[in-house]
């Protein structure tokens, strides 16, 4: 549900229950529609949603500012689903899967919003990636420590590839419906076993 913070950028006290449940209704339907047609309007976003369009206006007063809470609310569930997953008490290999997993929900769920929290312009989402990006390295050294990578384990190029086998497995996900906890397993394992051959050479 939206919390205090996001009420506070929507310029209100905190939102009654109901209040709530008709944002979250609104970013929803703005999340589909978007992902449909960017170009969407204000108006096809509260046919989506099931209100009146002066509903909508209420909340968001124009379609960038209904954008950039969308945009807030995207970071806001990517920084939860990566901190749902305890990744500093719990075993590397097991965190690893949990975030990815939990990360995964997020991308295909919020899909276009996603697409949206990499810019830097939107203060909230810029934060929001620096610390899960932090968060990221450190597992990732964790990992290295505990064995699960390899002792000389380049951790910015592992991270980076890592973030892209997870947009390609959500992508997946999104076009094909993939299930989050398989899409996951095979992202780890791409990224600790690759598909190289055990007995391959090795280039020195």
């Amino acid at each position: 549900m939206p919390t205090a913070q996001q009420s506070s950028q929507l310029g209100k006290r905190p939102l009654r229950a109901d209040s709530e449940r008709t944002v979250r209704t609104i970013l929803e339907a703005a999340e589909r529609v978007f992902a449909a047609n960017p170009a969407a309007t204000m108006e096809q976003v509260a046919q989506a949603a099931g209100v009146a369009r002066t509903t909508v206006h209420r909340r968001f007063a124009t379609r960038e500012a209904l954008l950039e809470e969308l945009t807030g609310w995207a970071a806001r569930q990517f920084a939860e689903a990566v901190a749902s997953a305890h990744a500093d008490s719990t075993p590397p290999l097991v965190a690893l899967y949990q975030v990815t997993a939990n990360v995964l929900r997020v991308k295909t769920d919020w899909w276009f919003a996603m697409s949206r929290t990499g810019d830097r312009a939107h203060p909230e989402a810029a934060r929001v990636h620096a610390e899960v990006r932090d968060d990221c390295e450190r597992l990732l050294r964790r990992a290295r420590e505990a064995g699960v990578l390899r002792p000389d384990a380049d951790l910015g190029w592992t991270r980076r590839v890592y973030y892209a086998l997870i947009h390609e497995a959500a992508a997946e996900g999104v076009a094909e419906g993939g299930d989050a906890e398989a899409l996951a397993t095979r992202v780890v394992d791409a990224l600790l076993r690759g598909f190289g051959s055990p007995t391959a050479p090795v280039i020195a």
